[in-house]
């Protein structure tokens, strides 16, 4: 695969579509078994490449498929974890609190957000962080829950809030 500095054509990706969309449509139906989600994730397969802003030439474009769609299916499964731990929290309060729906798909793409920028930290800068962020917990309560010092649980402070002002800064 090499980049050739130009923004795929449409006509590329319609030739690159029509000779691939059915294996791709089958893979991914196998290891979802579902015929309609894998619709679904073979079609946000190729959207990535729509919108990519390099085309792309490749010489195996199945395995560069099979890539780009193992990443679109692992964003999936992520999605799917979140959601169903922000909805078994959701069990846990009264019905008269709980928020909209539209308050709801918000929150869940906060939390998706939230994810992606942390994504990468160890689990217990990722822990600190969300027990400072969304607890409002201080940092000896953090250190206690994580069994660190304070001067570490500042450090990962730190260095999870560098992340996510990195990851979210324009290029």
């Amino acid at each position: 695969m090499q980049a050739t500095g130009k923004h795929p054509s449409q006509n590329q990706l319609a030739d690159l579509y029509g000779a691939h969309h059915g294996w791709l449509h089958a893979w991914l139906r196998k290891k979802l078994g579902c015929t309609h989600l894998a619709a679904d994730l073979s079609h946000d397969t190729f959207l990535r490449l729509l919108v990519k802003q390099e085309l792309v030439v490749m010489q195996e474009p199945r395995a560069f498929l099979l890539t780009v769609a193992q990443r679109v299916l692992s964003n999936y499964w992520r999605r799917e974890k979140i959601e169903r731990a922000y909805e078994l929290t959701l069990l846990q309060i009264p019905e008269a609190t709980a928020p909209s729906p539209e308050e709801r798909a918000i929150l869940i793409e906060t939390l998706l957000t939230i994810d992606q920028l942390l994504d990468g930290l160890p689990l217990a800068v990722k822990r600190a962080f969300l027990y400072s962020q969304l607890d409002g917990l201080g940092h000896a309560q953090i250190g206690e829950l994580l069994g660190v010092s304070i001067t570490t649980v500042k450090r990962y402070l730190v260095r999870a809030g560098t992340q996510c002002y990195f990851a979210s800064s324009p290029d």
